[in-house]
């Protein structure tokens, strides 16, 4: 069985249908759903770090543009990202939660995705 541990996008706000300027991305991680997801794979030892790459691409693009970076867990994985360079469009926004946890002396990582679509007008 597979727990959906994450990430999950936080929207900026319920009113909000279109991005414009700089906009903070943010996902949230549920650490017991993890846990268990972990214990069933065989990999109960502990998380040594959370890492939430950022990437977008126009939709129907194929290729991603990495946005940024961050393992802030306490804050969700904040990063600004500047639609201002970009053309007016439907765009996707792709979270790539990669968690790493200690197994016999070695490093172990999971990941899982989280894709939403945006619309940009600057």
């Amino acid at each position: 069985m597979s727990y959906n541990w994450g990430p999950h996008y936080i929207v900026p706000s319920e009113v909000i249908k279109s991005y414009s300027g700089a906009v903070l991305l943010r996902e949230e991680l549920e650490e017991e759903l993890l846990k268990k997801e972990l214990d069933e794979l065989g990999l109960p030892g502990p998380v040594v770090r959370v890492v939430n790459p950022w990437y977008y691409r126009k939709k129907n693009n194929d290729t991603w543009i990495k946005i940024g970076e961050s393992s802030d867990k306490r804050q969700n994985f904040p990063i600004r990202w500047d639609t201002t360079v970009l053309e007016n469009g439907q765009y996707e926004i792709l979270g790539l939660m990669h968690v790493f946890v200690r197994k016999n002396g070695d490093e172990v990582a999971i990941a899982r995705e989280n894709i939403v679509e945006v619309n940009v007008e600057n």
